[in-house]
């Protein structure tokens, strides 16, 4: 999976975990609600591209879906 996101992307995710461990250090109840709603965007931004690319006939390139 790391090597599909490039150099950008490992540093884009360790800091959106090193955030969210800041944030927990205050508070763990805000820190979970803001992890929600970060998989939550991710799982819409997911469908929303799964279901563009099923409009062009490529819906099995997203792959690992919950459909």
């Amino acid at each position: 999976m790391f090597d599909k996101l490039g150099a950008k992307g490992i540093v884009g995710v360790l800091a959106l975990v090193a955030g969210i461990a800041v944030i927990a250090v205050q508070s763990i109840i805000i820190a979970a609600g803001i992890g929600l709603v970060v998989v939550g965007f991710v799982l819409t931004a997911w469908g929303l591209v799964s279901g563009l690319l099923a409009n062009f006939g490529m819906g099995g390139m997203m792959g690992g879906g919950f459909e």
